[in-house]
């Protein structure tokens, strides 16, 4: 696999990262004039780099664009697979495996379900390489492996400190690291869905604000401000699960009752009333008046949430995991029970879904990726 060449100064590494950049954000092959207009680099210093990124096998000659007359300039794009990143997600029933190339796209995806809770550590690391085995991935090409978990960690103490929707008392952090060949990154579930939805948007709109309410097994969340997704003071920011909409109201995996994901998680219909999500929702649009009834349980506390964000924060909510990736055709009766309850808006538009699917692990992916391209 080439390499690319080390650079004499750190500004010379930076004009290259620069066309390298502008490249990978084309939708379509870019040209060296193109550059140079853009950019606002000479010619010379555009050809150099791009022979240098050429030969690293990083961007290649991609389709002629159109000329207005003469010969047609040629134009370059990316090498989608010179690098991978794997995503993987941890619930308390599934481990979920994707692989992302350069560009960000999904090129495969697995879901396995978890028949019992003990050294599940072990076997992220062993169905790992099953996953990279069976896609035919060569594994000098992966970056790293970036693990979602539904929980708060301490890496000091190699331990999950606070994870409601997981009971897996032998559960090692420390493990996981040693034991898979791969650099490995550990990530909260809700951040780093954050963190993808914020790096799917257009470079112009990153620095708007969002919160972002993930809605799996558990209810998490994570809030953009000025491009950057808030930590909190613990660690805990935006663990919009454990507000309260209902005071006394339904036990939740907290322990305590009310909470937001005891009314709006998937286990409402899954572990409550032995359903898999595809079912819930087959069912929901068959019309039974149970799971009608459910549902529109589960959506009005989900407006009381949204609803407690919004006054919060005062910008748009956008709505992930696997739950709300089913929400589409309900989306509109819930930014009504939205509205109902906001003294400031007539409407709820502020409320959508957000555009990509599995962003937990999409994000943790991405880290790696993120930092190769940092890196050229």
């Amino acid at each position: 696999m080439s390499q690319l060449e080390p650079t004499v100064t750190e500004q010379r590494r930076l004009t290259r990262n620069s066309i390298y950049r502008y490249i990978l954000e084309s939708e379509s092959p870019v040209s060296k004039q193109q550059m140079v207009q853009n950019l606002g680099y000479s010619l010379p210093t555009i050809h150099q780099n791009i022979q240098e990124l050429l030969n690293a096998d990083l961007i290649r000659v991609g389709e002629v664009q159109r000329s207005t007359g003469g010969r047609p300039p040629v134009g370059y794009t990316i090498v989608e697979d010179a690098r991978y990143a794997i995503g993987v997600a941890v619930s308390s029933n599934h481990l979920r495996f994707l692989v992302s190339d350069l560009k960000r796209q999904q090129i495969a995806y697995k879901s396995i379900r978890l028949e019992d809770e003990e050294h599940v550590d072990t076997r992220i690391v062993k169905e790992t390489e099953i996953f990279i085995k069976e896609n035919k991935i060569e594994p000098e090409k992966i970056l790293g492996v970036g693990i979602t978990i539904p929980g708060i960690f301490d890496f000091e103490n190699d331990r999950i400190v606070i994870s409601p929707t997981l009971h897996m008392p032998d559960f090692s952090l420390k493990r996981i690291q040693e034991d898979c060949r791969f650099p490995v990154y550990i990530v909260n579930d809700s951040k780093s869905a954050g963190i993808a939805e914020l790096l799917n948007r257009p470079h112009a709109e990153q620095k708007k604000p969002f919160a972002y309410l993930l809605l799996e097994n558990g209810v998490g969340g994570a809030i953009a401000m000025e491009g950057q997704i808030l930590s909190g003071d613990n660690l805990r920011s935006a663990e919009f699960g454990h507000m309260c909409v209902e005071p006394g109201g339904l036990e939740c995996n907290c322990g305590r009752k009310g909470c937001l994901e005891a009314y709006c998680s998937a286990f409402r219909f899954t572990r409550d009333i032995g359903l898999t999500t595809e079912e819930f929702f087959d069912g929901l649009q068959e019309g039974k008046k149970e799971l009608v009834d459910l549902w529109e349980d589960v959506l009005v506390h989900m407006a009381i949430g949204i609803l407690n964000i919004r006054m919060c924060y005062d910008s748009e909510v956008i709505l992930g995991g696997f739950v709300a990736e089913n929400m589409a055709p309900y989306l509109g009766h819930l930014r009504e029970l939205v509205a109902e309850r906001d003294p400031f808006s007539e409407n709820g538009d502020y409320v959508s879904i957000g555009k990509l699917q599995r962003a937990g692990m999409v994000g943790a992916a991405w880290h790696f990726i993120g930092q190769f391209v940092e890196e050229i």
